[in-house]
C-alpha cells in the first residue's frame, strides 16, 4: 500500500511524462522507423507503450549526487535505426525544455527544476510529501 500523497504526485508525473510524450511525437515521431515490435502511435492506452518514444522518470535517492534525490529524466527512442548522438541530443533537450515548462503547471506549490546531473537530466527540489 502506498501513502495517498505519493500516489497523487506519481499520478501528476504520469501525466506530466504523457503530454512531453505527445510533444515529441508530434514533433520527431515521423524521423525515424518503429521498432518492430512497438505499436503505433496513439493506439495503446499508455503513452510509454506506442509511437517513438518512451518518455518517463525514474527516483534515485541521489547517492553521489550534488543535487541529492530526485527524478531522472529517460526518454526512449524505440527504433533499430541508428540514432545519431546530436539528434539524441537534441530530443533530449526539447524533452526537458517541455519538463521545465510544464513542472510549474502540474505542480504548482512546489519548487521542482530540471539541471543536468553529469550524463543525465534530474528533476529536483520540494519532492516531500508535507505533513500526514
Amino acid at each position: 500500500m502506498r501513502h495517498p500523497k505519493l500516489q497523487e504526485f506519481d499520478d501528476k508525473m504520469k501525466h506530466l511524462f504523457d503530454e512531453v510524450d505527445a510533444y515529441l511525437e508530434d514533433r520527431f515521431g515521423d524521423r525515424y522507423p518503429l521498432h518492430p515490435a512497438r505499436a503505433a502511435d496513439g493506439s495503446t492506452a499508455n503513452p510509454e507503450q506506442s509511437g517513438l518514444f518512451a518518455v518517463g522518470a525514474d527516483f534515485t535517492a541521489g547517492y553521489g549526487s550534488e543535487l541529492g534525490r530526485g527524478y531522472l529524466v529517460a526518454v526512449d527512442i524505440k527504433t533499430l535505426t541508428e540514432v545519431p548522438d546530436d539528434v539524441e541530443e537534441e530530443i533530449d533537450q526539447v524533452a526537458v525544455e517541455k519538463v521545465s515548462e510544464l513542472l510549474p503547471v502540474y505542480f504548482p506549490q512546489r519548487q521542482l527544476e530540471v539541471t543536468r546531473d553529469r550524463r543525465q537530466f534530474k528533476i529536483h527540489g520540494d519532492l516531500g510529501l508535507g505533513g500526514s
